[in-house]
């Protein structure tokens, strides 16, 4: 099953103790408190839905918005 925008902001949610209210497009998710171990506790997640993305591909911009961009795909399946 793909990764959907709710279930990303659910994760973030989750791991980083957040209000969904401070997660917007351009919130930089470091600081919100993501760290590397966090980090690495997200991938896992998504790669178990089939996201194909690396560490560093996350970690160079940890913007919320180029995570979208990057991790999410829309109704038609396209990135």
């Amino acid at each position: 099953m793909p990764l959907t925008r709710a279930q990303l902001v659910e994760d973030l949610i989750e791991v980083l103790f957040v209000d969904p209210a401070e997660l917007t497009e351009d919130t930089d998710l470091t600081d919100l408190g993501l760290d590397s171990l966090r980090l690495n506790t997200l991938l896992e997640r998504w790669r178990a839905t089939g996201a194909r993305i690396g560490f560093a591909d996350l970690a160079e911009q940890p913007v919320l918005g180029v995570w979208f961009d990057r991790l999410v795909r829309d109704d038609q399946g396209e990135k």
